[in-house]
């Protein structure tokens, strides 16, 4: 009988020492939640966190308040919300750079994949290789035909060494079997501003800062990164159709950090989702070029794999300096 009852009493300690966990979670979210990102005010990152942030904030009956920790590629972020309790108020929002910098630094302040319970991608946007109205190239092929026949002398922009489109460029050079010289800048529009002037040959940006001057017939797009044509540029050949099987596509997604509980994350995710099917969401991300691309939290963690080792490759075939 003693020993009976010294068994209820344990569990009903143990039930209760449970019960405010239990709750904690149930009744998520019981406070304001912090939405990081580590980009510039007004970029792409910063436009989609908002966005996301007003539409999170709409369903969960929660502020979803938008910070800014900007600095060195996304790290400055990413390593604070890494760092930061795993209860679901301080969430990241990442981006392709996430997977770069993972590529190309030794060392970071944390693991790329195990310090963050990925919640879901939120968008997926292509590149386009564009190059200036003038320039004697008409298609690709004849691009990468010039580049065969001068090594190292047609140049491509980006905003800077370790970038995304940094790391666009030199795939293109190594899937084109060509040596294609990089000129990087310090991001903003110095990059288009350069292959519009002529200083540059070749354009390798997202639609967001290509598309309104090739659609005023400053730039000439030459191909598209996605494996099939982008609505926003319909009349623009993927890459693919000149270099087969050549895709490239970067994103923006959210992240929490490691040990975040399942249920928080599938609710985040499974409110995410319904905010990417609302008109105003699309039409928001489809006029900066990109589109909704929500996955699983399985499917995020994969995807950011892949693109490590791919980048990986990248940077080893280049010859590019590891940090």
């Amino acid at each position: 009988m003693h020993s009976i009852n010294r068994r209820r009493l344990f569990l009903a300690a143990a039930a209760a020492s449970a019960a405010p966990w239990a709750f904690a979670q149930d009744s998520y979210p019981s406070r304001p939640i912090q939405l990081i990102h580590g980009f510039g005010a007004g970029g792409n990152a910063d436009q989609v966190a908002r966005l996301v942030a007003q539409k999170l904030q709409d369903r969960l009956k929660q502020p979803v308040v938008v910070d800014i920790k900007s600095g060195a590629g996304g790290v400055i972020a990413s390593s604070y919300v890494a760092k930061a309790s795993p209860d679901g108020y301080n969430i990241v929002m990442l981006t392709g750079a996430h997977t770069v910098s993972a590529a190309l630094r030794k060392t970071l302040p944390y693991d790329p994949i195990k310090d963050f319970a990925f919640i879901s991608r939120v968008s997926a946007f292509p590149f386009v290789v564009a190059v200036r109205a003038e320039h004697p190239a008409k298609t690709l092929a004849q691009l990468l035909d010039m580049a065969k026949k001068e090594p190292g002398k047609v140049t491509f922009s980006s905003v800077g060494v370790g970038s995304t489109q940094h790391m666009v460029g030199e795939l293109l050079g190594s899937a084109g079997n060509v040596e294609l010289l990089h000129i990087p800048y310090r991001g903003g529009g110095a990059p288009v501003q350069a292959v519009i002037a002529g200083d540059v040959d070749i354009l390798v940006d997202t639609l967001t800062v290509a598309a309104t001057h090739i659609k005023s017939g400053r730039l000439r797009a030459l191909g598209i990164t996605s494996a099939a044509a982008w609505p926003s540029l319909p009349g623009v050949v993927p890459v693919s159709a000149t270099l087969a099987n050549f895709e490239v596509l970067s994103w923006l997604g959210l992240a929490a950090p490691a040990g975040t509980p399942a249920s928080v994350v599938q609710l985040l995710n499974q409110q995410l989702r319904l905010v990417l099917q609302e008109e105003g969401a699309i039409k928001m991300l489809q006029d900066a070029g990109s589109g909704p691309a929500p996955n699983s939290p399985e499917q995020m963690r994969d995807m950011i794999q892949t693109d490590i080792g791919r980048w990986r490759e990248v940077i080893v075939k280049a010859g590019i300096k590891t940090e």
